[in-house]
């Protein structure tokens, strides 16, 4: 099997697009294909599922992306031993982090890092930072910019960035949750919350509820990621605790308001995760390296 292939259907994995791929790689979709076609005969089995809307991994796809990401990350760094005088590290870091942390933390450090090594092609891609553990350890992304995991993993390894700090945003707007704050005391087990669906955010959200004595809480909503609670909560559908930065980078946060409380929600630590085994390879460990130096 070459190579080549091998990053062929990582690319595939990653973009979702034969045809973004076959452009990426100065080829035709009809030579790409011939490329996984050729692999799949080699596997006995389907890679891709694909219609005219989408491509996605079949079962075996999964399971041979594990194989592929390691692959080619041993090959990279066994060019680089076979190599040592090369001076300029060359190829790709996939990394994944949440629309507001690729506004608020990340670009100090890529700006860094491109300074450093310009031939390293950067791959990012964002999303639900509930998602960011996962995406690590099955190998979809390098790095993820993330809240810390609790508990962590012990084959995750984690580089303290930043304390995000939660408060509770609450509608400008007249609707039931601003008439349930008006009263005294404040009936929180009658108040509609916008949750995320998972990690750090939520986890400090539900010790906060514990403090709180609510036992069951209101729940108008579970929402992945945090940027789309924010005008949910403008539109008056209910309140939020979420992460400052959030708030403060989304385009309708003159949309809602802080409200203050007696007991504040403890704030959690972002940083970066990295499977541990993968902190020998030499883009990695590179990035790694800076993270060190901007401390």
């Amino acid at each position: 099997m070459e190579f080549q292939s091998l990053k062929l259907f990582l690319d595939i994995a990653q973009s979702q697009s034969f045809i973004r791929t076959a452009e990426k790689n100065y080829m035709s979709a009809s030579t790409l294909s011939r490329h996984i076609q050729r692999m799949e005969d080699e596997i006995g089995q389907p890679l891709f599922l694909r219609d005219n809307r989408q491509v996605v991994l079949t079962d075996a796809g999964q399971r041979f992306l594990h194989f592929a990401a390691q692959t080619w990350a041993e090959w990279q760094n066994l060019q680089q031993q076979f190599y040592p005088d090369k001076t300029e590290l060359e190829g790709e870091l996939k990394l994944f982090c949440s629309v507001t942390a690729a506004y608020s933390h990340l670009p100090t450090i890529l700006e860094k890092f491109r300074q450093r090594y310009p031939k390293i092609e950067i791959k990012l891609s964002t999303g639900d930072p509930a998602k960011a553990l996962s995406v690590v350890q099955s190998l979809q992304a390098d790095l993820s910019l993330t809240g810390k995991p609790e508990p962590l993993p012990s084959n995750i390894e984690f580089h303290y960035i930043d304390d995000i700090t939660l408060s509770l945003v609450v509608p400008r707007i007249a609707c039931p949750a601003t008439q349930i704050l008006q009263k005294s005391p404040i009936d929180w087990q009658q108040m509609p919350f916008i949750l995320p669906v998972d990690g750090p955010a939520r986890k400090r959200i539900e010790n906060w509820f514990k403090l709180q004595k609510i036992k069951q809480p209101k729940i108008y909503a579970t929402v992945e990621g945090h940027e789309a609670i924010v005008p949910m909560v403008a539109v008056g559908c209910g309140v939020a605790l979420l992460p400052d930065v959030v708030v403060q980078h989304s385009p309708v946060s003159n949309q809602v308001s802080y409200f203050d409380l007696n007991k504040p929600v403890k704030a959690f630590e972002l940083g970066i995760c990295v499977q541990q085994r993968r902190l020998q390879e030499p883009i990695i460990q590179a990035f790694w390296s800076l993270l060190s130096d901007l401390n």
